[in-house]
């Protein structure tokens, strides 16, 4: 009977940690190429800011969101201050890093909707969680993506 309860204290706690593990472990990974799943681009190209265009935004608009890029949102962890990719929670999402938003072509490339559905459901395969609603309501999302415009002082 000792025995037995001897085991329950190992094994138990043994395949808690492979569960945890396995919960832990990178999802499986994209194609780089792919912005997002093609079945939802038309989807993501619909959606539009209740300010207008994100890269002409108000100037209370995007200190609005650089203050929930560095707060609230958390994005300034895994993005950095600086919108390069090099928050310190970077270092563990060697697969695929944080977004570099100082990248101008890949600024140019993206319209709006696609910042901001990537906000709302995250992005599979990436350390990309959906942050609207669990952190960000769809108004913050849209500040965010304000701020976000401007680590590309090129493109104005």
């Amino acid at each position: 009977m000792c025995h037995r309860n001897l085991l329950g204290y190992f094994i138990l706690p043994a395949m808690m940690a492979v569960v945890s593990i396995a919960a832990c472990a990178p999802r499986q990974s994209i194609e780089n190429k792919e912005r997002l799943p093609p079945s939802v681009m038309k989807e993501a190209l619909s959606y539009k800011s209740p300010f207008g265009e994100a890269r002409t935004a108000q100037p209370e608009i995007v200190a609005a969101g650089k203050a929930l890029y560095e707060g609230k949102g958390r994005c300034s962890f895994c993005h950095g201050i600086s919108g390069q990719g090099d928050g310190p929670g970077a270092s563990v999402q060697q697969e695929h890093p944080p977004r570099d938003f100082t990248n101008c072509a890949f600024q140019k490339e993206r319209e709006d909707g696609e910042l901001f559905w990537i906000m709302k459901y995250g992005s599979s395969g990436t350390g990309m969680q959906r942050l609207i609603p669990d952190t960000l309501s769809e108004e913050e999302g849209w500040k965010v993506v304000a701020y976000v415009r401007t680590f590309c002082a090129a493109q104005s």
